[in-house]
């Protein structure tokens, strides 16, 4: 195997092991800023909720969406193998992390097919870099849906990431033709993705007018890539990369917040994905609320699926109850019922929306 064939593999082992072990969560994402109106006498059943909802032509038993986190590397199989089996379970839409590892090698490829093995009935998403993309073409993202026989491809944007990791690909130029032309040739449905530094308005316009079928906004106050490249270069031995723990340090709260991404975005009205900073069933009812269509999550996974499925169970059961009870007290039985639920916006969030939204604030 070549030195940047090896090189990628390991840079995802300990992108996972950093995640699992450090404090990489950095910003505030908004959800403090928002606050439900109480509904004291909701008119529904607790015991009756409707978690249902659609997306991209497919019912999901539930909005919560296990973002992208691993594989690429043999000790990351058994991780994708968990999460696919809890997809699979619950009747949720899961999502694998950078094929490209794969894609370089053929033998780490059941790192992720592992997933399509375990959930064959879920929604599963592949994943492909801009960057690589653009480089390589849509024999790639057509591999990388192959791989997994997935329902949809995510390419993402994590340019932040790439400034500053040490084998990082600084050259954006051309990667909105590149998704134009894969939007234009692929029959399965494209996505585009952030990696926690958010998608803007202008941004997302680009995007529609390429011909993404939905957008993956993942915006700043959750999991800061910039943080964990940092920890990386402090761990690194090569002195070279000292330097980048300090540029790392400097940009780990860069990016638009979650709750303000996620109302530039859904102007559109189009298919959203809200990710960034989630970790309660609460913070998905907000995005939700807001009009999100399904919430991803991927930090508050990972733990419980390094341990076991029975760990992987409780946790999401718990965030399934606290949507639950979120609805309940909102008098909303149904997913569509909470789109319409009241909400107050206050703080910084509320000042940011409503200066790049003069027009004023949607709800």
């Amino acid at each position: 195997m070549g030195d940047k064939k090896r090189f990628t593999s390991s840079r995802k082992l300990d992108h996972l092991v950093i995640c699992a072990e450090e404090d990489i969560e950095r910003g505030e994402a908004g959800f403090s800023d928002i606050r439900f109106v109480h509904n004291a006498l909701p008119e529904c059943d607790m015991a009756a909720i409707d978690r249902r909802t659609r997306f991209l032509s497919h019912t999901f038993t539930s909005p919560l969406f296990i973002s992208a986190m691993t594989g690429g590397h043999p000790e990351t199989k058994a991780v994708n193998a968990r999460l696919a089996r809890a997809a699979e379970h619950y009747g949720i839409g899961m999502g694998v992390g950078s094929q490209r590892a794969a894609l370089e090698n053929p033998a780490l490829a059941d790192t992720f097919s592992v997933a399509r093995d375990e959930a064959p009935h879920a929604f599963l998403v592949a994943n492909l870099g801009a960057v690589q993309l653009r480089d390589h073409g849509v024999g790639w993202a057509e591999q990388a849906v192959e791989m997994i026989n997935a329902d949809a491809i995510a390419i993402h944007l994590n340019f932040l990431q790439e400034a500053i990791q040490p084998e990082g690909d600084r050259n954006a130029a051309g990667c909105l033709e590149a998704i134009r032309a894969l939007c234009q040739e692929l029959k399965t449905p494209v996505i585009v993705k952030e990696t926690g530094c958010g998608i803007s308005a202008e941004t997302a316009r680009k995007c529609w007018g390429a011909g993404v079928a939905a957008i993956d906004i993942s915006g700043a106050g959750g999991t800061s890539w910039a943080a964990v490249e940092s920890v990386r270069a402090q761990k690194s031995k090569n002195p070279n990369d000292r330097y980048r723990k300090v540029l790392g340090d400097d940009f780990a709260d860069w990016g638009i917040p979650t709750i303000v991404s996620l109302c530039e975005v859904l102007e559109s009205g189009r298919p959203v994905i809200a990710s960034g900073g989630i970790r309660t069933g609460l913070d998905m009812a907000k995005v939700l609320a807001l009009g999100a269509d399904l919430c991803g999550m991927a930090l508050p996974l990972l733990p419980p699926s390094l341990e076991s499925d029975e760990a992987l169970e409780r946790t999401i059961d718990a965030i399934h109850r606290q949507l639950d009870v979120t609805m309940f007290l909102t008098g909303s039985a149904r997913i569509s019922d909470l789109k319409k639920a009241r909400i107050f916006i206050t703080g910084r969030t509320r000042q940011m929306i409503k200066k790049g939204n003069p027009a004023g604030i949607r709800k």
